[in-house]
């Protein structure tokens, strides 16, 4: 009797199907297959997730045909996404199609081929060669061409010696030639010298984290190692150490980094030290880049992906460590479903695999850190820079001073404008950081007040001067700016630009400084892929003397000749209205501050600021990451936020406010009696940001020490659960904004 496939298919129907295995296809499928099968009237293609002997099913239909080579995912890939469907309350057939990139889903086979012109033995003396010029001067050339240089690609051969396909053939029925198809391989890396190095001599406090890893890749059940390291401590040669010890002994890596901003700079390192074992996957290379590395890792010809988020899932073969370099970004944490945290998932594959894990930073997340003094993970730390150099100097200017003094808000403070002219006056470099893009945060009315809103979301549109235009930063809509006050009962010409964005910092800095070389670097200035490469190079070339951006410099950028970082306005996420914005700015300036100083002259982080004595401004200011976190932890504990609660948090969007209130109310009010006694919930109610492209916002807020309990309850209320027409649900299970 034929065997049962379990098959997942590419729809959102969350469940396996089963399918006989036809006799010719027997020894060809296994668990991971990619296959063609019949539903209903359509042929789709799935996933083999299983077999069964018995099916409680009858007539069941046939598989058609496979799709590839061998297995797109292995066995324990498969475990770690039943996993994630089951914590993150997600379709499994949504969560494969994330660990598998589009490019490797795609229905044709995604290889570049072109065909291989080769030289077979046979005749090759001048005399042959010499008739044949006689009769076909130009076969002749092209067999003297092969068999002085060897085989070539049709199209190279055509084009260097100026003749046809069809000569090339009259040699292949001569059976001069062979003609073939070969795989072309497209490199990301392509045109790009790294030039070797070999490890560095490690600190004592290096080689006793080394040590450590170390032990954890040894044992046959590796925890989570936690590497709490300050900025410019050398984290970076400990990973590839880490990694080299692994491969020694035939196994792999991930390492994983969390803006692509950071990739080229991380790949550059590990290609310096492993060479062609490299693979990155990431999503600003080419569909075709990206498809050829994957294959690269999946079939062995590297052993170290490296990448953002979804570099996690790559097929690497008998992995041995991962690394989440800066493990506490918020970038780690996925925005579409399923709303994975690759942190923790890093973790679990860790455990599934047997293999070691390292989190590291300099500024820990608060739930890293809480599980690392509780032994969940282990805890390592290195609390000094690498050849004990110095940590910057960190001063904060109370911009409420400077407003009383100066009479109106200036962009630069005097103290960071004096800062800057000095290092252009020494030839080093300067950073300086805003964690908003465009030229002005909004266009205001003076006289009444109106402020130019997005007519689709519950947000203020930033001008951008560059394109003279109002645009969203939540839904990209974009409008002219008005010559006068939008409200008919004003009408006043007098708009002025309120708050300051990054386009507004490098038009102050140009104008204040008009010999200086200055580049911005943020979403606007990197649309295209080389674009990170190319500022970051021109900025390590000393090209650029002063840099403004956004969080996508602010951390893991190595540049020694940087002596100053100045942040333009610390107060950007201090006062948004989620839990963690004390957490998120202690980070932000202390990983800003951190690329200052990290060459032989001592760093200045200069910080503008309306609170200056917040607590997470002063602790930055100290450099005290155990005394931030043991007050945010006291405060968490308090109020029961995470670490010491899972946070669910559950968005409905739809265009009728009435709708979702119904919708929100009726499945809290079916839910509650299904979560445990501890559990807190809340809402529905407005989310802080209400609308978004047009759609009303509002979130069901759920509290829990334990969170298998819950998320099961949600899910077994989902099946019945009918939500009303036009009001659609988004589920964020340890959700990580509730924005």
């Amino acid at each position: 009797m034929s065997r049962i496939a379990k098959v997942v298919v590419d729809l959102a129907l969350d469940r396996e199907f089963d399918y006989r295995v036809p006799p010719r296809l027997e020894d060809q499928l296994a668990i991971g297959s990619r296959v063609v099968a019949p539903f209903g009237k359509r042929k789709v293609y799935g996933y083999i997730v299983g077999f069964a002997d018995a099916s409680s099913h009858s007539n069941l239909k046939e598989i058609l045909d496979r799709v590839g080579r061998a297995p797109l995912l292995t066995e324990k890939v498969l475990e770690l996404a039943r996993w994630i469907a089951d914590y993150y309350v997600t379709p499994f057939e949504a969560v494969v199609r994330t660990i598998l990139p589009s490019a490797v889903r795609q229905k044709r086979s995604g290889f570049k081929e072109r065909l291989r012109v080769h030289p077979r033995e046979g005749p090759s003396d001048p005399d042959t060669i010499q008739a044949l010029e006689r009769r076909a001067p130009r076969q002749a050339a092209v067999l003297a061409h092969l068999l002085t240089h060897g085989p070539a690609y049709m199209k190279d051969l055509v084009e260097r010696l100026k003749t046809t396909p069809a000569t090339v053939r009259e040699l292949e029925k001569k059976g001069w030639v062979s003609i073939e198809s070969a795989v072309i391989r497209r490199d990301p890396f392509m045109n790009r010298e790294v030039l070797p190095t070999e490890p560095h001599t490690l600190m004592p406090q290096q080689e006793e984290a080394l040590k450590k890893i170390r032990c954890s890749i040894d044992r046959p059940d590796p925890s989570a190692v936690l590497l709490h390291g300050v900025t410019g401590s050398g984290k970076t040669e400990v990973y590839m150490q880490a990694l080299q010890y692994a491969m020694d002994r035939g196994r792999g890596g991930i390492i994983l980094v969390p803006e692509i901003a950071l990739t080229p700079q991380t790949v550059e390192r590990f290609r310096s030290r492993f060479g062609d074992q490299i693979a990155v996957l990431h999503s600003h290379l080419s569909t075709g880049e990206r498809h050829d590395e994957w294959y690269r890792v999946r079939d062995g010809e590297a052993r170290i992906a490296i990448g953002a988020r979804s570099a996690l899932f790559a097929p690497v073969r008998n992995l041995g460590l991962i690394v989440v370099d800066e493990e506490h970004e918020n970038t780690y944490k996925q925005e579409e479903a399923p709303r994975y945290h690759a942190r923790d998932v890093a973790v679990v594959r860790g455990r599934l695999e047997g293999c070691s894990v390292i989190l590291g930073s300099a500024t820990p997340s608060i739930e890293s850190y809480h599980n690392a003094l509780n032994g969940k993970y282990d805890l390592v730390r290195l609390p000094h820079r690498v050849d004990h150099r110095k940590m910057p100097v960190l001063r904060v200017v109370d911009m409420r001073e400077e407003v009383e003094r100066e009479g109106r808000v200036n962009v630069l403070s005097r103290d960071l404008k004096q800062a800057i002219e000095s290092r252009l006056e020494r030839a080093e470099q300067t950073i300086l950081f805003l964690n908003r893009r465009g030229f002005a945060t909004s266009l205001i009315c003076p006289k009444c007040g109106y402020v130019a809103e997005c007519g689709q979301c519950s947000v203020a549109m930033t001008y951008h001067k560059r394109t003279d235009e109002l645009r969203c930063h939540i839904c990209d809509a974009r409008r002219r700016v008005p010559r006068r006050c939008p409200n008919p009962e004003c009408q006043d010409p007098a708009f002025r630009f309120s708050g300051i964005g990054t386009q507004r910092v490098e038009e102050v800095v140009a104008r204040l400084f008009p010999g200086a070389r200055v580049q911005r670097m943020d979403s606007d200035t990197t649309v295209r892929k080389e674009s990170y490469d190319e500022i970051l190079g021109q900025f390590r070339a000393g090209k650029i003397d002063v840099l403004v951006g956004t969080q996508m410099i602010a951390k893991g950028l190595h540049y020694p000749n940087v002596t100053l970082v100045g942040v333009i306005n610390a107060d950007t996420i201090l006062h948004m209205a989620d839990f963690r914005a004390g957490e998120r700015t202690f980070q932000l300036l202390t990983q800003v501050a951190g690329r200052a100083g990290r060459g032989d002259v001592m760093g200045e982080v200069i910080v503008q600021t309306f609170t200056p004595y917040h607590p997470a401004v002063q602790a930055a200011r100290r450099m005290d990451y155990e005394g931030f976190c043991d007050q945010e932890i006291e405060f968490r504990r308090e109020l029961s936020y995470p670490p010491y609660t899972h946070l669910i948090c559950i968005t409905l969007r739809g265009p009728s406010e009435n709708h979702l209130v119904y919708a929100g109310s009726l499945f809290a009010r079916k839910l509650k009696p299904k979560l445990p006694e501890q559990a807190i919930m809340a809402g529905p109610a407005p989310a802080p940001l209400a609308r978004i492209k047009g759609l009303y916002r509002y979130q069901v807020m759920i509290r829990s020490p334990a969170i298998r309990p819950v998320s099961t309850a949600i899910r077994e209320l989902l099946k019945d659960f009918k939500w009303p027409d036009k009001v659609q649900y988004a589920m964020d299970v340890d959700a990580w904004s509730i924005l």
